[in-house]
């Protein structure tokens, strides 16, 4: 309804203002909606509240925007008459879309699990996306939108909480009331919502859900539907992006993995292992602006990226050309620069060695074994790199309760990242990364603009994912990495042109390579500056240390 009347108001002589009230009251309606519609029709979602900007599949389709985001471009923050050619087109195909929510709704039968499930999984998508202008940088309504999605869920649990009243809509109540309170951007206090607020509201709906004993479905994936909060041990599953069952880590495969990764065996020249290039003692990087190819004749083509969470991003590479753990193996022992290996004779070298052969029975039993299968290398190196998935840092435990393992420094720090220095719009809390919560199945690519060398005033020449799928919007795109242990793994960026985080976050407060003079069409990171103080920047600086994890 709110679109019908949008799109009513657009094709007659309706001021600017107008507009924009009724695009607001839109926003908010779409938000009452969200908790479904994100859960229920997400391919439809994601062309009503998709990003502005065009996207690929794999397969090379493009997904060209349309949707509210793209609308609130035009209207947003000045509305020019001749816009009205452009917006009435949208709103149709708006209105057309929304049509299939109606259609289903009525149709389905929504099952209580389902219902509790997909409240829960909303209020973790308000905390890491709705706290930030995610999906409204020009209205700047965040907080507005996210207090409207807290109130529909309140009446939507209504239902299920007669004898649990004060454990969840007191709960609801209170994070709504602290949402409404007068505050700008910059100063909403993030840390306190989401310790006295949010984290305290999703544990009583899990509390909620146990009660009730409800049958359900369950299936694979990142976030474990049992979580309490974004920040407890074990809310995330890193077996998420397994191919089959039977590829799930086990002590045995991460035995096998662990001797596999520092065994020079795998490549070509017997020289090099995976632990060459990842080592433990700088947290699985290499301390390098770009490590020396296996040749020694030149250096490889982009800086050696983190292990340490590797498990929690659905693909993998600068450029995400790999789906999974396995195909990242494959690539790096099959690449002429990195190890030069060959799979098939890598096995039979294995096969020859008796304490393989144990270990490889042991980890993957067989009735009868005549070999060692390149699956099986793939999956047990899988099996150690998803072993080291750590999220026991200083922040994690203040985020359990523990107030004191933050200093005030830090605290106002987390809260610059969530807001005013903008990073948490695209490393995304508590895994900050750029996998998109809460369902983690898709990555981001950012173009950012970063320089061939640190002062220079021309991009880097790295294609990025444009040489994976050649569209010009994916040109110098690349996956948004994890903050996380970002303090030990300097030099930054693909090109390793940052010695730190120092010189990142000024990066950033510079507007990227567009807001410092470099022409490029598709930067995807705004190009206005932050104006972070240098207090501040050393702030935001001191969270991102607090997020080592050993």
């Amino acid at each position: 309804m709110a679109i019908k009347v949008l799109r009513s108001a657009a094709g007659g002589p309706t001021s600017a203002s107008m507009l924009k009230r009724k695009f607001i009251a839109a926003r908010l309606a779409y938000k009452r909606l969200e908790w479904a519609a994100e859960y229920f029709v997400p391919l439809t979602t994601r062309r009503i509240n998709g990003p502005p900007v065009p996207e690929a599949e794999t397969s090379g389709q493009v997904i060209a925007p349309y949707g509210l985001q793209v609308i609130e471009g035009l209207l947003f923050p000045g509305f020019r008459i001749d816009s009205k050619e452009k917006l009435v087109p949208l709103l149709d195909r708006l209105s057309a879309d929304a049509v299939e929510y109606r259609t289903y709704f009525v149709r389905s039968g929504l099952q209580d699990w389902q219902i509790l499930d997909a409240v829960k999984l909303e209020v973790f998508r308000v905390e890491a996306l709705g706290l930030n202008d995610f999906d409204d940088p020009l209205t700047h309504n965040c907080f507005a939108e996210s207090a409207t999605a807290l109130s529909s869920l309140r009446d939507v649990t209504l239902k299920f909480t007669q004898s649990d009243r004060h454990s969840v809509q007191t709960r609801f109540q209170g994070a709504i009331n602290f949402l409404s309170k007068p505050s700008t951007f910059n100063n909403f206090d993030r840390a306190v919502f989401l310790i006295s607020h949010a984290n305290p509201l999703t544990s009583a709906l899990t509390g909620l859900t146990k009660q009730l004993q409800l049958k359900d479905i369950r299936y694979n994936r990142l976030l474990n539907r049992d979580a309490a909060t974004l920040f407890e041990q074990g809310t995330f599953n890193a077996n998420a992006y397994i191919a089959a069952p039977e590829d799930s880590m086990t002590k045995q495969k991460i035995v096998l993995g662990r001797k596999l990764f520092f065994d020079p065996l795998l490549s070509g020249t017997m020289t090099r292992s995976c632990g060459s290039c990842h080592q433990p003692e700088k947290a699985f990087t290499d301390g390098l602006v770009k490590n020396i190819a296996i040749t020694g004749k030149k250096t490889i083509a982009r800086n050696t990226p983190t292990l340490i969470n590797a498990a929690l991003q659905p693909a993998q590479f600068y450029d995400l050309r790999a789906p999974s753990l396995e195909d990242q193996i494959v690539d790096v022992i099959g690449n002429r620069d990195e190890m030069h290996g060959n799979m098939t004779v890598s096995t039979q070298k294995l096969w020859k060695n008796k304490d393989y052969r144990d270990k490889f029975t042991a980890a993957f039993p067989r009735s009868v074994r005549k070999n060692i299968d390149t699956g099986e290398v793939m999956n047990a190196l899988a099996s150690y790199i998803r072993s080291l998935t750590a999220l026991n840092s200083r922040f994690d435990h203040y985020m359990q309760g523990r107030l004191d393992a933050l200093n005030q420094t830090e605290i106002q720090g987390f809260n610059l990242f969530m807001g005013k220095a903008r990073c948490g719009t695209c490393h995304f809390v508590p895994l900050f990364n750029g996998a998109l919560p809460p369902r983690y199945m898709q990555m981001d690519a950012e173009v950012i603009g970063v320089t061939k060398s640190k002062n220079a005033k021309v991009i880097d020449g790295d294609p990025g994912r444009f040489g994976i799928i050649p569209l010009e919007f994916n040109r110098h795109a690349f996956k948004v990495p994890t903050v996380r242990n970002a303090a030990r793994t300097a030099p930054y960026m693909h090109n390793g042109v940052f010695t730190t985080l120092e010189e990142v976050t000024d990066f950033y407060n510079k507007g990227g390579g567009g807001g410092q003079g470099i022409k490029i069409a598709n930067q995807t990171l705004s190009t206005e500056r932050l104006h972070l103080t240098d207090l501040e920047i050393s702030q935001v600086v001191s969270f991102i240390k607090a997020l080592d994890s050993h």
